[in-house]
């Protein structure tokens, strides 16, 4: 009989049916490296720089550049020779955004959140003009604020509708500001749109927006942006409750905890991280 160790080794060097050998996968996994190279700020890359910013040999670098190149994946300029992403992930990428589901992607976040601060928690989208509340889990506190699903509300009140406004460009944020009626719903709604544009200046700045009293007497909220890969302001998502529970330790336990939830959504959307949330953490 073999020796336990013996057995091991030699069973690890008898690949099984259908799996993947030791080589390909070391190869998958160089291909891999290579394509995480590029961004947006690195779009354009030789054979050297690659090597360079992954560790492998040019020589390596080289051969599968070129395989990645055949095969639709990678571009190459004639002149410079340098790569660029070819067509094909653009196609893989339009596959796996088409059958996304914001409201799927944001659930197991949501639930987090909950957990974590006891207080209602709700998942917004941009309307038009308005705000849709698309998802919400209730916090089981017995004073808590109610997001009801479905429900429209106006951009210039309260923190989802806020930070939604706060990051879209500002064209379209003035078309919005332009066309309100800014009704107030309470004594803290804002409904000058000079101090609104103010307010959403800061927003843009710190990277999320906060409310008290301004839908609703007496209930605060804290949200934060949610962006698609197209680096575009989709969703907001928010923590909601009675103005009493937000006191200043928190406020900041929840912002913290906000800005991460959003950040966890829109990478899962295709988000490349480095407008918005990189600068904030």
């Amino acid at each position: 009989m073999y020796p336990y160790n013996d057995y091991i080794v030699l069973w690890d060097s008898v690949p099984l049916k259908g799996t993947i050998s030791r080589g390909k996968m070391q190869t998958l996994n160089r291909a891999i490296q290579i394509l995480d190279c590029y961004t947006l700020d690195r779009y354009e890359l030789g054979v050297r720089e690659i090597a360079r910013l992954t560790g492998l040999s040019t020589s390596v670098c080289g051969r599968l550049m070129a395989a990645l190149k055949d095969e639709g994946i990678l571009n190459q300029n004639e002149v410079s020779k340098t790569y660029s992403i070819g067509p094909k992930p653009l196609r893989w990428a339009e596959i796996y955004s088409t059958n996304l589901d914001i409201r799927n992607v944001a659930l197991p976040i949501i639930n987090e959140l909950l957990v974590k601060t006891q207080e209602t928690v709700s998942l917004y989208i941009l309307d038009g003009s308005e705000r849709l509340c698309i998802e919400r889990m209730e916090s089981a506190q017995n004073v808590r604020i109610v997001a009801r699903i479905g429900r429209r509300l106006p951009l210039y009140a309260g923190s989802a509708g806020k930070v939604l406004l706060a990051f879209l460009p500002f064209h379209r944020q003035e078309e919005i500001i332009k066309a309100t009626n800014f009704t107030p719903f309470t004594d803290s709604t804002i409904t000058n749109p000079d101090q609104l544009r103010q307010e959403l200046r800061k927003i843009r700045q710190q990277g999320f927006a906060f409310s008290d009293g301004e839908w609703v007497a007496d209930a605060a909220g804290i949200a934060a942006p949610i962006f698609d890969h197209k680096n575009d302001v989709i969703a907001a998502l928010t923590v909601s409750g009675p103005s009493s529970r937000f006191s200043p330790t928190s406020i900041q336990t929840y912002k913290e905890a906000i800005l991460r939830g959003a950040e966890k959504i829109s990478f899962e959307l295709g988000y490349v991280g480095n407008i918005y949330f990189q600068q904030k953490h």
